[in-house]
């Protein structure tokens, strides 16, 4: 399958490992520039919340604009991210100096952001790296640097495996990606519905 590469709009949906949670996706490749929409539907310590977002990258697979839109019990909140692909980030019209060098996007409440990251470092097997990301968190949309680490276990026409870790936190999980370099499901958190 290479829809991707095809320049197709295609759609994905996820479902929570556990507990209530479902994820829609939409991803349009570019020229010039590709865009993801995303509709997340999550419980987060025990109150149900809402996730519109919206992520623009390049052919380089450099993140250059995100929006997001949040409802949960405390209302509606917005956030904009600009960055400059090479770890220069703003906020509407503030610069996030603490985001400084951060190269890639990641949001908690989403697999696909992994792919993003997967698809700029386009690792070989054998290969690992680590980067930092502007992780964004839910519900309430705070941005922190985040040091991550991929490393490639295997890597053929119909996919790969990709060994994950949060460097900070610990956490471990291997992602089986399709053959267009999307998750197909994020043991413990996400698992993919379709297409399968």
């Amino acid at each position: 399958m290479t829809r991707l590469r095809d320049g197709i709009e295609t759609a994905y949906f996820w479902a929570a490992a556990e507990g209530p949670g479902l994820e829609h996706l939409r991803v349009r490749p570019g020229p010039p520039e590709s865009i993801a929409h995303g509709l997340v539907l999550g419980v987060r310590d025990g109150q149900p919340y809402r996730l519109l977002y919206k992520i623009k990258w390049g052919p380089d697979w450099r993140v250059r604009k995100a929006t997001f839109e949040v409802q949960d019990a405390r209302g509606p909140r917005e956030r904009m991210l600009k960055t400059d692909g090479r770890g220069k980030w703003r906020d509407d019209n503030d610069e996030l100096p603490e985001l400084a060098g951060c190269t890639d996007l990641d949001i908690a409440a989403t697999p696909f952001t992994n792919t993003l990251a997967l698809k700029r470092l386009d690792l070989k097997p054998g290969q690992a790296t680590e980067i930092r990301t502007a992780y964004v968190s839910l519900p309430g949309l705070a941005v922190r640097p985040v040091p991550q680490r991929y490393a490639c276990l295997a890597r053929s026409a119909d996919g790969q495996s990709v060994a994950y870790e949060g460097i900070s936190t610990g956490f471990k999980a291997e992602l089986p990606l399709d053959a267009d370099g999307i998750v197909i499901d994020y043991p413990g958190n996400w698992r993919r519905l379709a297409p399968r």
